[in-house]
């Protein structure tokens, strides 16, 4: 246990702090979003280095470091999503009376650009790093593409809860590629798959030979379960956009912005994330 605790802390830690960063930073006027991408394109840059640089060593603190690198790194792409820099060819809501192919092939084009840059990281990552002892850094950003990935098509399929308050206005459209229903045949595996993923990261931890590897598989396992958590939280009547209140714009998102979803609206369609 004494081993567990301080890696899983610094994984919420992490999660909590880099997503209120991104929030807060969204919420700030678009005349600050060409400064601000470029700013943090800089500490992308300087945890790739790292993550890099820190690949051969297999030390706890060097897994904490390349961890770390990677939520910053990912950090930069969400900034690069949510302010409209890299998104894909289609801006525009999704036409009335789609379905089926057509309709997914509408959504794919509003994000693949972004979906394409997360997964060429991811590659780089891990070719940069292939076979040395500090691998925490690229599964910690090929876990969160995964987990990402499996939120979004959620969230096209159908959910209850599309906590989308948080969206900033010039992303509305992708709302209208959305969907609430009940719920949806991936949702099920979505739950079942990243628990796995959290019991053989833990299981992997417990059975690591050196304390390096235990503290980065100890990390992913957070990592995994907070996925889980934000997964769950599609289906409640909870809101996880109430946990970024205090960091977003409150002229932007407020309480009353966030009711609980009727019964009567859970089959009623609705607009994407």
């Amino acid at each position: 246990m004494s081993i567990a605790v301080p890696p899983l802390l610094f994984a919420l830690a992490c999660w909590f702090f880099g997503t209120a960063a991104i929030v807060w930073l969204d919420s700030r006027p678009r005349a600050t979003f060409a400064t601000s991408f470029r700013l943090a394109g800089l500490v992308a840059l300087a945890a790739l280095v790292a993550i890099v640089a820190l690949r051969g060593d297999g030390s706890t603190a060097a897994a904490y470091a390349s961890f770390a690198g990677a939520i910053a790194l990912w950090g930069w792409h969400e900034m690069g999503f949510l302010m409209g820099f890299v998104a894909g060819p289609r801006r525009t809501p999704c036409p009335p009376g789609l379905s089926g192919w057509t309709r997914f092939r509408a959504a794919s084009e509003t994000v693949i650009h972004h979906e394409i840059a997360l997964a060429a990281t991811a590659l780089a990552l891990f070719a940069l790093c292939w076979g040395a002892a500090n691998q925490a850094g690229p599964l910690a950003f090929a876990l969160l593409f995964v987990l990402r990935l499996s939120a979004k098509l959620n969230l096209f399929l159908g959910v209850p809860s599309l906590s989308d308050e948080v969206f900033p206005p010039h992303l509305d459209y992708l709302k209208s590629y959305f969907r609430k229903a009940r719920c949806n045949w991936l949702f099920p595996l979505s739950i079942l798959g990243g628990g796995a993923v959290t019991w053989l990261a833990w299981n992997a931890a417990a059975t690591a030979a050196t304390p390096g590897t235990a503290a980065a598989a100890m990390m992913l396992a957070g990592l995994a379960f907070l996925g889980v958590v934000e997964h769950l939280l599609l289906v409640l009547p909870l809101r996880d956009a109430a946990l970024w209140l205090w960091a977003g714009d409150p002229r932007r998102v407020t309480p009353q912005a966030i009711p609980a979803p009727s019964p009567a609206a859970k089959t009623a369609p609705k607009s994407e994330r």
